[in-house]
């Protein structure tokens, strides 16, 4: 994170999100701000707080793609969750403080597979010395005792007839053991260049079992010293399974990843990460505001009490989860919604005090349609021209098939519901339904370029534009 300037952070995130500068900077300088709070000594770093924010806007606009963007680019834990869930049964629905277990969770895995990758080179070792073993009958691990060579020679004689001495023992179990490793190093080289692949060995393998569901309760929602003490009552279990040598590779790299990595290093890693650096985006917290008119129902009721378990969270308290206690005072909170029929006004006070920063995002027009279709590292026109490469086509957009794509989102967004940037993927895919299912035989057929021009997206488009109905079920 120190190494990114707000500047920075944002060219990043223009490498992939068209418009939205306000947003951007918003997110950037909320981000940085956390790096410096850390610099800070004392008592002093405590009591800043995070600059949570809260972005307005309609659905499609990018404020999704924002927070999931950046917390990848600053590579901290990141949950996305609708805040609606939270009244779908009775009037609290599922416990809010879950959103926090799911991000600790997150966070575990973040560091576990970090881990993962400084001890790969010593697990895959490990596994092909284990798979060694295994081509060779004996026991599975790495450590071979050549006892009944040993034995043999041990009961023999010497050339002459006589005992042999304890010198001569020594030497043959020498001699043997170098055969042993030279036969062991020649089924390794051949093990490494893939001579085995395809044939099938016996291994054991490890699974973890699952916890019952209590009721009408998940794991999630139960307590962590009751999910604890279910998970110490449920050991795991071994079974034999029968599989190539490849895919033994895989399973055995696996298990001896599991070996090497620390996995209480791992969940203190991970608390502290998930506490200084965690990120939950709250989509829809319009759907939670009460209503504007001042007449109170059952809906009211349900959106109020989501906002009362919300409040301590986002405040900063202390949630109990099964590795252990996180502090949620630091974790930068990204709330988001449309706000057609209600206002950040009609979020209970304290809860809007906790998002100092607001920022409105911006309509998309069909100048950054025709943008997002081109000028995003993976834009669509790039996926579609990637995807049809793999059948031998070579497909190439010209301007006025750009525009054109561009135009016709934003028509449809006009005349039905406007579901911003999310209307160029059903435009797209309308475009190149029959080139996508007859791209196999085009290119038997000798095919290998495909021009898309301003009449061709016309002349795909034209029947469901006209059509308003069938626009509406289509697009």
């Amino acid at each position: 994170m120190h190494e990114l300037t707000p500047r920075e952070i944002v060219e990043q995130l223009d490498r992939h999100i068209i418009g939205q500068h306000a947003a951007k900077r918003a997110v950037a300088v909320a981000v940085r701000n956390r790096w410096r709070r850390q610099q800070l000594k004392g008592d002093l770093s405590r009591e800043v707080m995070p600059r949570n924010i809260i972005m307005i806007g309609p659905t499609g606009v990018g404020k999704t793609e924002i927070a999931r963007r950046l917390a990848k680019l600053v590579q901290a834990p990141f949950l996305k969750v609708e805040a609606s869930k939270f009244t779908e049964v009775g009037y609290h629905g599922r416990d809010v403080e879950s959103m926090i277990r799911d991000l600790l969770e997150l966070g575990i895995t973040m560091v576990r597979r970090e881990q993962a990758e400084q001890v790969q080179e010593e697990a895959l070792k490990r596994a092909e010395e284990r798979l060694v073993s295994l081509l060779l009958g004996e026991e599975n691990t790495t450590e071979t005792t050549p006892t009944n060579a040993n034995a043999s020679a041990a009961d023999g004689l010497t050339d002459s007839g006589a005992m042999p001495t304890a010198e001569d023992l020594h030497k043959k179990q020498k001699e043997e053991a170098a055969q042993h490793e030279r036969v062991r190093q020649r089924l390794l080289k051949k093990l490494q260049d893939g001579f085995f692949d395809e044939r099938e060995i016996e291994i054991t393998v490890r699974e973890k079992q699952t916890i019952p569901v209590m009721g009408m309760m998940g794991p999630d929602q139960m307590d962590p010293g009751m999910t604890n003490m279910l998970e110490g009552l449920m050991p795991d279990r071994s079974r034999q399974r029968r599989v190539t040598v490849q895919r033994a590779k895989t399973i055995l790299t696996e298990q001896e990843t599991e070996k090497l990595i620390d996995h209480e290093k791992a969940i203190e890693q991970a608390i502290e990460r998930t506490e200084q650096t965690g990120m939950i985006f709250l989509d829809e917290i319009d759907k939670i505001a009460g209503s504007s008119d001042g007449r109170g129902s059952n809906a009211d009721v349900s959106r109020q009490g989501v906002q009362r378990d919300l409040l301590p969270i986002v405040e900063g308290s202390s949630v109990v989860t099964r590795q252990g206690v996180v502090h949620t005072d630091q974790i930068l909170f990204i709330a988001a919604g449309a706000f057609h029929s209600a206002s950040v006004s009609d979020l209970m006070p304290e809860l809007q005090g906790r998002f100092p920063i607001r920022v409105e995002l911006d309509a998309l027009t069909r100048d950054d349609f025709a943008r997002i279709l081109t000028e995003p590292d993976a834009s669509l026109t790039n996926q579609q021209e990637a995807l049809l490469k793999t059948e031998g086509l070579t497909i190439t957009f010209t301007p006025g098939s750009i525009a054109a794509m561009a135009e016709m989102a934003a028509e449809a967004n006009a005349s039905m519901e406007n579901i911003g940037a999310r209307r160029l993927m059903t435009v797209i895919e309308q475009v190149f339904s029959e080139i996508s299912f007859d791209a196999p035989d085009l290119a038997k057929k000798g095919t290998k370029r495909i021009e898309i021009t301003d009449e061709f997206v016309r002349e795909r488009l034209s029947e469901i534009m006209d059509d308003e109905d069938l626009g509406k079920f289509v697009l």
